[in-house]
């Protein structure tokens, strides 16, 4: 139970507060008191805006649904929806012209371009290595996945047969990316017969070997003929490094399981040991204790013989949650505060000390703090971070537009109106993105009257899924956004398919994304590898407008479809199996984010978005009666039976199974049967209630 302490009339949880009053406020001088009677005044003005906003969330879902249910059995009008749509706010002007103004971005942002992680804050150990995967091996890349084309090493040690297939593909990679000037990199003997086409490439050396850059993204080749590697190799060369995640995402919110103080408080922990420098894990591997810790920067030097120095760590963003949800940790007016104020507060408090120079190693360069905000629905809530993020910057006397913002365009009132979305917040915009999941959750919900929809596989190949990702790159390019902030692209979910990944991921980089998600450090290596082989800046240049908002607004209804029963149990079992696979860990385990096996026993990483686009299709489905209730409950039991399987290995798991009462089941159940209900067919209300339940009942 939450034990409260009082400040400024705000109640906060008393651990918290021993955190803040600390380890956050003194080492930027900051007066205690006058801290929290300046969050209370924010608290004033925002909390009231924050419901405001939320309300209207469901005054334009009920008139959606209303306009839906008046014209059920009548064909789509798309242009009297449209117009509905205008009538009633959800759509609203452009802006005109303009160009974002955003200033002192970090070039990890703004003018490179590379892969993305995303981590889970909570994990320390997680976080220290997305952190650390600036730099990656790409022998050791090649040699772990199936990203090489040959036999898989055998085991019992080291595969020098599968070792020679790396050291090929690395030398293929090196003449394709630094083409000498005569000759392959397999025919040089050493160092010094290293003579490159375009000697402008050459930028560095260092004891460990030479320095390359291409594209934008460096290259170290590393020489060390006593090493296991460089012993064999005919150049004795010993290692290819990539510069890798040039920026990682601590995240706060789809990825994690924060549902209380307690949870609260090890993400701002950790958070702080980032932007300090002084976070560390140990733990066991190989009857060892391990510690791992930030990595340092890189030296090197010039031509000129002058030193300088590269980042060892990716540039942090941490994301906040979205304004949905309280928290329990701090309690105003009677009532838990917005969440994403928190965060917003929170997690500025403690860039703080990275802007004032503080920090072990320092994070943003530029002295800017760079926040992800998911889930916003339209101009008016990215309005509201742009006013909320002025006052926190005056809360800790922070320069005006010091917080950067990122913009998730995972809603559907945010697509449709991007172009204002980023007008509202274009003078700190370092950041668009799109996901698959949530923005297909959100389709569903908001037309959740309107029919029946396709289903979710076909949902890839929609009108408006393919005018979505379009229009994202497009208004992007045609406000600025190139050269000065990113655009983004989602996940690659299935971090055992790395060669997958090589042949589709590179098409991110086609549609004009200079920065897209990976699982892993691993897969952040390769990923990295497309950057090399296409130019993103000048591919940007080229690509054609945006699409048309019409096409963005075309419902992705099965009309006409008539499903086989066999169909129909195919695509309730996918759902189903997807749903508990991800629920009973966040319930369970408190894990946001994991490998978890698919109907196919394919490890895929999810988070909640997972449960968001699965729970809302057979919400769907059930309300228009392609399915039933029994077919339902009938579905999760036996895909229950198979989660159980696939999660033997595990000692902490908790069958499923003839635990239909228990807090997983209950919730993978209120998903499904409460999604309508659900607003913005969110998941997190229900997350939230059944695992605090699960954390009351072990003490």
């Amino acid at each position: 139970m939450t034990h409260y302490v009082t400040r400024a009339g705000i109640e906060i949880d008393s651990a918290l507060a021993t955190f803040v009053e600390n380890h956050v406020l003194p080492p930027l001088g900051r007066d205690v008191d006058g801290f929290w009677q300046g969050l209370a005044d924010l608290l004033g003005e925002f909390a009231p805006r924050n419901a405001a906003l939320l309300a209207k969330r469901e005054d334009l879902q009920a008139k959606i649904d209303a306009w839906h249910l008046e014209r059920k059995g009548q064909r789509h009008d798309a242009g009297a929806y449209r117009a509905f749509l205008e009538d009633i706010g959800y759509l609203v002007p452009e802006p005109g012209d303009f160009t974002i103004g955003t200033q002192n971005v970090d070039p990890e942002i703004a003018t490179m371009a590379g892969p993305q992680l995303v981590v889970p804050i909570l994990n320390a150990r997680f976080l220290l290595n997305a952190a650390n995967a600036r730099w990656g091996s790409l022998y050791d890349a090649f040699y772990g996945t199936d990203a090489l084309d040959a036999p898989p090493a055998r085991p019992g040690g080291y595969d020098e047969e599968r070792g020679a297939a790396v050291i090929a593909q690395g030398r293929k990679f090196l003449d394709e990316t630094l083409p000498l000037a005569t000759g392959s990199w397999a025919d040089i003997s050493g160092p010094d017969d290293i003579a490159l086409s375009d000697e402008g490439q050459r930028v560095g050396a260092t004891a460990r070997g030479l320095l390359f850059r291409n594209n934008g993204l460096h290259i170290e080749v590393q020489f060390d003929r006593e090493s296991a590697i460089g012993k064999t190799d005919q150049a004795g060369i010993s290692d290819v490094v990539l510069e890798a995640a040039l920026t990682t995402i601590a995240d706060c919110e789809d990825s994690v399981a924060a549902v209380d103080a307690e949870d609260k408080l090890t993400a701002y922990r950790n958070w702080l040991g980032i932007i300090r420098g002084d976070l560390s894990e140990s733990f066991e591997k190989g009857g060892k204790t391990l510690t791992r810790e930030l990595a340092g920067d890189l030296s090197y030097k010039d031509a000129s013989g002058a030193t300088f120095r590269l980042p060892g760590r990716s540039l942090m963003f941490v994301r906040n949650v979205g304004h949905l949800m309280t928290n329990p940790a701090m309690r105003w007016d009677g009532s838990e505060i917005p969440e994403g104020i928190l965060d917003a507060v929170m997690t500025s408090a403690i860039s703080a000390q990275d802007v004032a120079g503080l920090g072990k190693y320092g994070n943003s360069r530029c002295g800017s703090i760079y926040i992800v905000k998911p889930k916003m629905h339209g101009p008016e809530e990215c309005a509201f971070t742009n006013d909320l993020f002025d006052a926190v910057e005056d809360l800790l006397d922070l320069p005006r537009h010091t917080i950067k913002v990122g913009v998730m365009d995972e809603e559907r009132r945010t697509s449709a109106n991007l172009a204002a979305c980023i007008h509202a917040v274009k003078d700190r915009i370092v950041f668009i993105n799109t996901g698959f999941l949530d923005r297909t959750g959100d389709e569903i919900h908001t037309s959740m009257r309107a029919g029946p929809m396709m289903r979710k596989g076909e949902m890839k190949n929609s009108a408006w899924l393919k005018a979505y990702e379009a229009r994202n790159v497009g208004i992007g390019l045609k406000h600025g956004l190139s050269g000065r902030a990113q655009i983004g692209k989602g996940m690659w979910a299935a971090p055992d398919l790395m060669g997958q990944m090589m042949l589709e991921k590179i098409g991110h980089l086609r549609a004009g994304a200079n920065t897209a998600w990976v699982p892993s450090p691993t897969a952040a290596t390769l990923h990295a590898i497309h950057y090399h082989r296409e130019d993103v800046f000048e591919i940007q240049q080229g690509l054609p407008d945006a699409a048309k908002l019409d096409e963005l607004l075309t419902i992705p209804l099965a009309d006409g479809t008539n499903w086989s029963e066999d169909e129909i149990a195919e695509e309730l079992d996918n759902n189903c199996q997807g749903l508990l696979g991800y629920v009973v860990r966040w319930v369970d385990q408190g894990v946001g984010c994991s490998k978890v096996p698919d109907i196919n026993d394919v490890g895929l990483m999810e988070d909640r978005a997972t449960l968001r686009i699965s729970s809302q299709h057979i919400a769907n489905w059930l309300l228009h009666g392609v399915i039933s209730h029994d077919q339902v409950m009938d579905s999760l039991r036996r895909m229950a039976a198979k989660v159980d399987q696939q999660n033997a290995g595990d000692p902490l798991y908790e069958p499923l199974l003839e635990n239909e009462d228990g807090a997983a089941f209950s919730a993978a159940k209120d998903l499904i049967f409460k999604g309508v209900e659900q607003p913005s067919g969110y998941t997190e209300p229900l997350l939230h209630r059944w695992r605090q339940q699960k954390k009351s009942a072990r003490g």
